[in-house]
């Protein structure tokens, strides 16, 4: 699953306009809160756990446009806590970021 980062600064260029230096400065504070996000997800050791960080997870990701990471987060709600699939995936589409 690829993550268009030109949406991601569309969506930040919409909210704080045509300023290249603050945009850049929003998407390194929303892929540092994408990498803590994960690795929330990649430590709950239980349901309640797994399920606040992947709804975190996603709530971020739709608050900066990214609707490909919150398609990703959505069904990561749905699956088991731990799943190594789903956490790999989650990896892949945070480190693309």
């Amino acid at each position: 699953m690829a993550i268009d980062p030109g949406a991601i600064d569309a969506a930040l260029a919409a909210a704080v306009g045509d300023d290249p230096a603050l945009i850049a400065e929003l998407r390194a504070a929303f892929v540092e809160s994408a990498h803590r996000g994960l690795a929330a997800i990649e430590s709950a050791q239980d349901e309640d756990a797994w399920r606040a960080a992947t709804w975190r997870l996603k709530g971020l990701a739709a608050s900066f446009g990214a609707v490909r990471l919150v398609a990703l987060a959505t069904e990561a709600t749905r699956r088991p806590v731990g799943d190594p699939a789903m956490v790999k995936r989650l990896r892949q589409a945070v480190a693309r970021l």
